[in-house]
């Protein structure tokens, strides 16, 4: 059986990919600064942010599914809490949603003082890889998690298949 088929067969499980996936498209928009809410509501990519925000529209998708597959193993799993448990999806976020990929970017370089600044300038210079990488840990991250769950569900043969037959 597929993971997605046995994570997704839930409503609940359906309305928190969502919720995440919007929630965080939603803040990613916002700092990129392609969705205003004062005075109005406004929503504007400019023609040189198409791969920019398709890339936060990727992330979004994949980290809702993530983190939706991750609370599903957090509740059908004996173990709670494991060291890497949210690792992938946690990397995932931080790389695509840095400081310096955002207009949060001013307010890390007035903090932080030159090393910020310099910190910020590489962040926007490479922006676009860092969140390719971000989608390349998310797809890590679904990977892991998708072998989890079908490792979780596979039925271990019986040893006694001769007594019965």
């Amino acid at each position: 059986m597929n993971s997605f088929s046995i994570v997704f067969s839930s409503k609940a499980h359906i309305a928190l990919a969502i919720a995440v996936a919007a929630g965080f498209w939603v803040l990613m928009a916002h700092f990129d600064q392609l969705l205003f809410f004062s005075p109005i509501l406004a929503f504007d990519v400019p023609p040189s942010g198409w791969a920019g925000f398709a890339l936060s529209t990727i992330t979004a998708v994949m980290l809702g599914i993530v983190v939706s597959m991750n609370v599903y193993i957090f509740r059908t799993s004996e173990v709670r809490i494991g060291a890497s448990f949210f690792s992938g999806s946690t990397l995932g976020v931080i790389s695509s949603a840095c400081a310096g990929c955002t207009s949060a970017g001013f307010f890390m370089a007035s903090t932080f003082g030159v090393a910020g600044a310099a910190a910020t300038s590489i962040f926007v210079q490479y922006q676009l890889p860092l969140r390719i990488v971000s989608i390349g840990l998310l797809a890590w991250a679904l990977y892991s998690v998708n072998r989890r769950v079908t490792r979780s569900c596979a039925i271990k043969p019986s040893n006694n298949m001769e007594e019965q037959r």
